[in-house]
């Protein structure tokens, strides 16, 4: 996930209450025990959550990039295969599919996410991760589970456990799927390319939920839109090579790229409405080796979020208008190269399908720990099921613990949330113990909304 505006958690509406002790220090409330709904909580509900647990300290200690989940992968597939799920790996990259045919009724995929982040990890967990790999330029990066991927990971096996010993009380098409890149927006797409609908299913309802800097125990479900759409803008900007000594003689993409990055910034300021919520970034700009040469290109990787297809595709236009016009400005001989190296649709959860969900979710955990999702700049590939014609869910599941919150910096509780490592930190870190049973429970509670009774 991209979340950057995960920060902005004031803005989510709950009735969660923060206490105080006699000291005057802050007092989380305590969240009520959450355990899998209905008659899906087996004797070895327990047990579970143990290997659950296990799963997700394995995973979180031997992190893997997007691309190249491969040990992450086959974790997921042996879990799933010693559940009786008839599994299919190296779907559209190292994607895993599990599915169990239990009788007529829906088909109900559960989505969790593979791949991690080139990260390193300051922690200081005891299972914190060491791991290093290659990265996109072939350099070698650190890589951490910093948007709680991991987590969703075990979360999904163990529901996925919980509602095979419970087979006896739902019908249907379980189809349980961990999904490869979705850091790089490509691996729904890649799934969906390589035939997941055609070849096992096309599912009546995809769920799926995200860690976010939110109370453990608690939940959130948007109204409308739930993230961002997005899109990666790849810039190649032609100048010509000369010797620093005689710039006349050549024509430089440096300052061509500068004044590029600088016009762009216009955009949002000044063609969009401030209630059309957009962003504009300009992540990298990469010129040259030696202070003495002039090179012969300059490369920008840019990306544009927004709430509504329309703004989306407006900003898209304004991007090449301004990249095109400024390297005539400059004098370039050769037109830039333009590309669109990814993108992913504004998440907007199916309204009736996630009026199901929240009701089982509510009677879960209850009204107090439901939280209301304010629209967020982050972003996720997880739209590109509903563009394939499935009905989508997508939740919040809070990550943080007790401990977490009343320690962190702050007097109000919308403070102290704001204050905590947000996805993507180095210094992100959920309290398994309290986050995976409601995790896994919200996962069991959501299936079965959807599952058919005997």
């Amino acid at each position: 996930m991209h979340p950057e505006a995960l920060t902005e958690r004031p803005g989510i509406r709950c009735q969660l209450a923060v206490t105080r002790n006699a000291s005057g220090a802050a007092r989380h409330p305590r969240s009520p025990p959450v355990t899998a709904a209905g008659p899906v909580a087996p004797a070895g509900a327990r047990s579970v959550l143990t290997e659950a647990t296990a799963l997700y300290l394995d995973l979180h200690a031997h992190p893997e990039l997007s691309g190249a989940e491969r040990r992450t992968a086959g974790r997921l597939a042996g879990w799933l295969a010693r559940d009786g799920l008839r599994v299919t790996g190296d779907v559209g990259g190292h994607g895993v599919v599990g599915i169990l045919d239990n009788g007529p009724g829906p088909v109900v995929m559960l989505r969790a996410e593979l791949d991690a982040l080139p990260v390193a990890e300051q922690t200081g967990l005891p299972y914190a991760s060491a791991v290093t790999a290659t990265g996109a330029d072939g350099l070698p990066v650190p890589v951490m589970h910093a948007c709680g991927h991991d987590l969703h990971v075990a979360a999904l096996a163990g529901a996925a456990r919980r509602l095979v010993a419970g087979r006896d009380h739902w019908q249907g098409t379980l189809l349980v799927v961990g999904q490869p890149a979705e850091e790089t927006l490509e691996g729904a797409r890649d799934m969906l390319e390589d035939g997941l609908f055609e070849r096992f299913g096309r599912p009546d309802v995809v769920l799926a939920q995200h860690t976010a800097p939110l109370p453990a125990g608690m939940l959130a479900h948007g109204i409308g839109v739930m993230t961002a759409g997005s899109t990666t803008i790849e810039v190649v900007i032609h100048g010509r090579g000369s010797h620093a000594a005689t710039p006349h003689l050549g024509i430089d993409p440096v300052v061509a790229a500068a004044a590029t990055v600088l016009r762009l910034q216009t955009i949002v300021a000044r063609e969009f409405a401030a209630a059309e919520q957009v962003v504009l970034t300009v992540g990298s700009l990469h010129a040259g080796h030696r202070s003495n040469v002039l090179p012969d290109s300059a490369s920008l990787s840019i990306t544009v979020r927004a709430l509504s297809e329309a703004t989306l595709t407006r900003l898209r236009a304004a991007v090449e208008r301004v990249v095109r016009a400024e390297c005539a400005a400059s004098g370039c001989v050769e037109p830039p190269e333009v590309r669109i190296a990814t993108a992913s649709p504004v998440n907007v959860p199916d309204p009736e399908a996630t009026a199901v969900t929240r009701a089982a979710h509510e009677g879960l955990v209850g009204s107090e720990r439901l939280a209301v999702w304010p629209p967020s700049m982050a972003t996720e590939d997880f739209p590109h099921y509903a563009s394939a014609g499935a009905a989508t869910v997508y939740w919040m599941l809070g990550s943080a613990g007790r401990r977490q919150v009343t320690e962190a910096p702050g007097h109000s509780m919308a403070e102290r949330l704001a204050a905590l490592p947000a996805n993507h930190s180095p210094r992100f870190a959920p309290d398994v113990r309290q986050t995976l049973p409601t995790g896994v429970a919200a996962m069991v509670t959501a299936a079965l909304a959807h599952l058919a009774r005997p």
